[in-house]
């Protein structure tokens, strides 16, 4: 079993529920069950969420590119902005007690708890890409 799904979205935030919908699709035609739809929604709208927002900062003219593949045993999750890139260690760490009211942070901290794997990678031709795996 091997299939994936290439999305193409605009950056505006209605696109995270756009996203999340035809994951959730496309995690149920391939066979994954109510733990791991659930866990990829979340991350889903999270990191679509992020890159419209921070990544692309709702620019009309960048589009957020969405990869997923269904292969035995785990979902896969690409997320690419089109945006500056940054560099994950200069995000504050939201369980730090200094940083406790501080709203940035907690959506890399639910992609990490969601996912069995989460990485981001600057693109070559610019941007950021949140990979994420999780396991069934």
């Amino acid at each position: 079993m091997s299939s994936n799904l290439e999305l193409i979205l605009p950056s505006r935030i209605e696109s995270v529920d756009e996203a999340a919908s035809k994951a959730e699709i496309f995690a149920r035609e391939n066979g994954f069950g109510d733990d791991v739809v659930s866990a990829v929604d979340l991350a889903v709208r999270e990191s679509v969420a992020n890159a419209v927002k921070h990544g692309n900062k709702f620019d009309d003219d960048k589009s957020v590119e969405v990869t997923l593949e269904a292969v035995v045993n785990a979902f896969s999750i690409q997320v690419r902005d089109h945006g500056t890139g940054f560099t994950i260690t200069e995000i504050p760490d939201p369980t730090d007690p200094a940083n406790i009211l501080n709203a940035s942070g907690r959506g890399i901290l639910f992609m990490r708890s969601f996912m069995d794997e989460v990485e981001w990678v600057n693109h070559a031709e610019g941007g950021t890409i949140v990979k994420m795996i999780k396991r069934s």
